[in-house]
C-alpha cells in the first residue's frame, strides 16, 4: 500500500493563507513523505479550464523529475442534476477532466454519482452545500428512483468517454443519492455494467457502521473492483509525549476503524494508494488557522497510519 496527497488538503479552501500551486504540491508530497500526488479539479489549483496544454506538460514533466507519481484524477461530478442542462454541463465538465487525465498520463479518475458542491465565496472558509446522507436502509419512492437512474446513465455515458481513452473511473462511496456504507456504491456500479467503473471505498463514509465485521464484509464484498480509497487527516491529535492518537470524527463522532480496515485491505492484497485529504474547515481554539496546521495535521496523520499499515504487515 502506497500514500498519496489530495491536492484540495493545499487549495487554499478550508483555511487561512493561499492555495499551492500543483507544482508546489509535487514538491510538498515530497517534504511530507507521500509517494504521489492525486489532483482534484476544483479551483484554484487544478480545474481543466485554467490549465493550458503547456501548463499540462510542463506538470507531467516535473512530476516525472521528481519521481512523484500523478496517481488519480479526481472530479467534482454530480449526475444528478434534475435539469436536463445540468447534466449536459456535467458531461461536458467530465470530458474535459478525462483530457486533462489523459494529457497527463493519469489512468484513473474518481466520480461521484452525485455532489452537494462547494459555497466559496459567502464566509470565511469556503463550505458544502447541504445535503442528506441517508439511513444505510430506506424506502425508494418514485423520486429516489429518478436520481438513482439519473447517476446510473450518466455514468455510462462518461464510462464509455472513458473507455476510449484508457481510463478507469471510481466511483465514491458518498452521498447524497448513495447512502453511507459501500453497498449502495457496489449496487450501482454493478447497474452501470461498465468494464472501466471500479471503486473508491472509504472507512470514514461509513460513518457510525465501524464494527470489525462491518469492515470485513465490506472490503470482502467490494474487493474485485476495489482500487482507491481515502482518509482523513482532520481527526488526529498529537499527545505530550508524541503519541498519536485518533479523535472522533466530524461527521459521526465516532473513532474510524482503520485498524480493521487496513488489516482487510492488506487481506485481500490491496495495493493501491491511501489517499490523504483535509477538506474540512480547519479550526483551532474556534478560530480559522492557516497552513502550518495543515502540514501538521497532514505530517502526524500519515505518520499514524504508516505505522499501521507496518503493524499490519509485521502481524
Amino acid at each position: 500500500m502506497k500514500f498519496a496527497l489530495l491536492s484540495v488538503t493545499y487549495g487554499g479552501l478550508f483555511y487561512k493563507g493561499p492555495a499551492l500551486s500543483l507544482e508546489r504540491q509535487i514538491y510538498k508530497v515530497k517534504e511530507l513523505g507521500f509517494d504521489a500526488l492525486a489532483i482534484e479539479t476544483k479551483r484554484p489549483v487544478a480545474s481543466p479550464l485554467d490549465l493550458s496544454k503547456a501548463d499540462r506538460v510542463r506538470i507531467k514533466s516535473l512530476a516525472a523529475d521528481e519521481g512523484v507519481p500523478l496517481c488519480t484524477i479526481e472530479s467534482l461530478s454530480n449526475f444528478a442534476g434534475k435539469h436536463m442542462e445540468e447534466r449536459e454541463n456535467n458531461l461536458a465538465m467530465m470530458r474535459l477532466v478525462l483530457e486533462l487525465a489523459k494529457d497527463l498520463g493519469v489512468d484513473l479518475v474518481k466520480i461521484f454519482a452525485a455532489w452537494p458542491g462547494i459555497i466559496n465565496d459567502e464566509e470565511e472558509v469556503s463550505m458544502y452545500g447541504q445535503f442528506e446522507r441517508g439511513l444505510y436502509y430506506k424506502r425508494l419512492f418514485p423520486s429516489g428512483l429518478r436520481l438513482w437512474n439519473r447517476c446510473v446513465d450518466g455514468i455510462r455515458e462518461v464510462a464509455d468517454m472513458a473507455a476510449d481513452m484508457g481510463i478507469t473511473l471510481a466511483l465514491q462511496n458518498h452521498a447524497p443519492v448513495l447512502t453511507m456504507g459501500y453497498e449502495d456504491t457496489l449496487t450501482m456500479m454493478q447497474e452501470v455494467d461498465r468494464k472501466n467503473v471500479k471503486l473508491c471505498i472509504d472507512a470514514p463514509l461509513f460513518y457510525e457502521r465501524q464494527s470489525d465485521e462491518y469492515i470485513r464484509e465490506a472490503v470482502q464484498k467490494c474487493r474485485k473492483h476495489l482500487v482507491q480509497t481515502h482518509y482523513g487527516a482532520w481527526n488526529f491529535s498529537e499527545t505530550s509525549d508524541g503519541e498519536i492518537i485518533q479523535d472522533p470524527s466530524p461527521s459521526s463522532g465516532n473513532l474510524i476503524n482503520y485498524p480493521a480496515f487496513i488489516e482487510e485491505l492488506h487481506n485481500i492484497g490491496y495495493n493501491g494508494y491511501l489517499t490523504s485529504e483535509y477538506c474540512l474547515p480547519v479550526i483551532k481554539n474556534h478560530k480559522i488557522t492557516g497552513i502550518e496546521e495543515v502540514d501538521h495535521a497532514t505530517r502526524i496523520t500519515l505518520q499514524y497510519m504508516k505505522q499501521l499499515v507496518h503493524q499490519t504487515i509485521m502481524a
